[in-house]
């Protein structure tokens, strides 16, 4: 990957799966890379490991930071003295909104420029160049930093949190959905019919637009009574075929919800 931007020094913490990739597109773009992992991981090519944070932090523009939630806080205070007044501090863990912006809280107190960035899909195969949100105060830095490489790459604010806010919106979606088709084929290779229900999903999905999920979610309402008794035959199917419902059973729990409370706001679609 070759950019033609002003080689900057660059420090990643955490030089797992996603970090290593990171790392070594910063260094084919030229950049001078330092990094820090206390897990004996191997050093990607070209990156200069360091024994401690202090150390890779020293005289960076910009600090990346792949870590478990877990360890977001301390990784930056096991640095934060040392890291340069105005370098830009990048979180890229998947974290809540209120840990991100407790992180830009501490960061500003030594002058740095915090950026929450939003992995919005998987680092393999994509590296640096995977579609990403920013908020934060550095975000706008951040974007400038980034450019060079062609990333998928959206500032959503100067908020530190939206963009965390957004992703896990979406995990809420694409998370449970991989669960209900993880439980569905479950029961599909119970009841022998595996092959007709993945082909039956992919033809759902594949057809799948904005006019059709309004209808399937507004639907919910006038027809949560009849959709809660066929749900409810489907869990009392799949625990007869030895398959815990426990997606199923909680498809019960949103129907009565939804008799109850109602149906969030669902936007106006065009073609409907």
């Amino acid at each position: 990957m070759k950019t033609e931007q002003t080689p900057v020094n660059i420090a990643v913490f955490g030089i797992g799966e996603a970090g290593s990739r990171f790392a070594l597109d910063l260094v084919s773009g030229g950049h001078h890379v330092r990094a820090y992992d206390p897990a004996p991981v191997p050093t990607p090519t070209g990156v200069i490991r360091c024994e401690n944070p202090a150390d890779a932090v020293a005289d960076v523009d910009l600090v990346l930071t792949l870590t478990a939630a877990a360890d977001a806080l301390g990784a930056l205070e096991q640095c934060l003295y040392a890291v340069p007044v105005g370098a830009v501090y990048a979180d890229l863990g998947t974290g809540s909104a209120s840990l991100k912006q407790q992180l830009a809280n501490v960061a500003a107190t030594q002058g740095l420029l915090f950026v929450d960035v939003a992995l919005m899909a998987t680092v393999p195969g994509k590296g640096l160049r995977t579609p990403a949100l920013a908020s934060g105060p550095g975000a706008q830095r951040y974007l400038e930093m980034m450019a060079p490489f062609g990333i998928e790459l959206e500032s959503v604010g100067t908020q530190a949190g939206d963009a965390a806010t957004r992703k896990l919106l979406r995990s809420v979606f694409m998370k449970g959905l991989a669960a209900v088709v993880i439980e569905a084929m479950r029961a599909g290779e119970a009841a022998g019919q595996a092959d007709w229900l993945w082909d039956n999903m992919v033809n759902e999905i594949s057809a799948a637009g904005a006019p059709l999920l309004s209808r399937l979610v507004r639907g919910t309402g006038p027809h949560a009574v009849r959709r809660l008794h066929e749900v409810e035959a489907s869990a009392a199917m799949l625990e007869e075929l030895g398959v815990d419902p426990l997606m199923t059973r909680s498809t019960v729990e949103s129907l009565k919800r939804v008799m109850r409370d109602g149906l969030p706001h669902i936007p106006v679609v065009p073609d409907e």
